[in-house]
This record gives structure tokens, sequence and C-alpha cells, in this order.
């Protein structure tokens, strides 16, 4: 297998563990909190910086200044007239194409699908579920108060799609936008992996 796998993902759907398991699968790198702090260290920004962009984001970025600029060392770099979040994107946006140059892995979410859109050796996955399956998952796996469970499920959602929706300039839940789809409750997870190996090969 020679291709990178990006995977987006409902909250609460499986998608991270589907990545993990994929990954361990095809002995390649797994990226995922992984990319914030590699893109850190690399850029000179503050991880909680990274990790408060996807809260912020609101409108279109233009598909040039996402594609093949790097900002190290200048963070102006020609381009101060940027907000510090479409910095942050610009720097993690490098971060993939460096990982993704380096050879197959599977990196979840980040707008991984969209950076790499240009290139031939690149699978997008979407993970996606019902709300009964993705409260029961949120309860159980990530240990979310039931009375708050389906709240934080719509918030996340709501913030991954913002997040997309701002960098990409397209929606985030648009079908279209993947080569392969997952319903992860019609399934479960390790039939999901399964159909994902079988889609992509060995």
């Amino acid at each position: 297998m020679n291709k990178v796998i990006t995977i987006g993902r409902q909250y609460g759907s499986g998608g991270r563990e589907i990545g993990q398991k994929l990954a361990k699968y095809y002995d390649i790198p797994f990226y995922d909190n992984e990319l914030i702090t590699r893109a850190a260290k690399e850029s000179g920004f503050a991880e909680e910086t990274f990790e408060k962009a996807e809260d912020k984001a609101t409108n279109s970025l233009l598909y040039s200044l996402a594609m093949g600029i790097n900002v190290y060392g200048n963070q102006d770099f020609g381009f101060s007239g940027l907000s510090l979040d479409d910095r942050i994107f610009l720097a993690q946006s490098d971060v993939i194409r460096k990982v993704a140059d380096e050879g197959p892995c599977v990196i979840v979410g980040r707008c991984a699908d969209y950076v790499l859109k240009e290139r031939e050796n690149v699978v997008n996955l979407f993970v996606r579920a019902s709300m009964s399956y993705r409260l029961q998952r949120a309860i159980v796996n990530y240990q979310v108060d039931e009375k708050k469970a389906a709240d934080i499920i719509m918030k996340n959602d709501k913030r991954r799609r913002n997040y997309y929706n701002y960098h990409v300039g397209e929606k985030w839940a648009d079908l279209n936008n993947y080569d392969l789809v997952i319903r992860s409750d019609m399934c479960g997870i390790d039939n999901a992996v399964k159909c994902i190996i079988t889609y992509i090969g060995e």
C-alpha cells in the first residue's frame, strides 16, 4: 500500500479509532494531534494557538494561499494581512504536505483531504454514524456526561464544519469531497476497517 489516507469524521463516529487501526494494519504512521505538535515545533507557534484556531474559523481562505506556501522563518512572508488563524492553517498545511512526502500515512482531520487534493496517491475517507450510535460512543468511550452528550456532539460537529468551510470554501459534510464514505453504526468499527482495506488494497 503506497497511499496517504485522510479521514474526515463526525464526532463520536469512531473515525479516529478506525484511522489508528488502519495505520496499525498497514504499519504506517498515524497523525492527529501529532500534527499540531510538529507544526508548533517547526513554526514557533504555541500548540494552544493551533487548538484554539478551530474554534474561530468562520469564512473562506483562498485556495492559492493554502497550497505550497512556506510560512516558516518569516511569519509574515509577504502575507502580513493574513489573520493569525490563517497563518496557523498555512503552517499546519505545510506539515501535512511534509508528512505526505515522507511516505504512506493516515491523517485524521485538519482539512488534509483539501491540502493534498492535487496528489494522486491520496484516498479521502469520511466516517459518519447515526446520532444514537454517536451518543452511546461519546458516553461509553469518551466518558461524556449523558445529559451533555448531545450538546457536545453538536458543538464538535459545528466546530469541525466551520473550520473546514472556512479554510476550504466547500462543505465539510459534502460527501462528494470523499472517495469513500463509511457508516460505522451499520457495520461496526472493525468491519469498517476491513471494508476500507478491501477498497484500498494491500
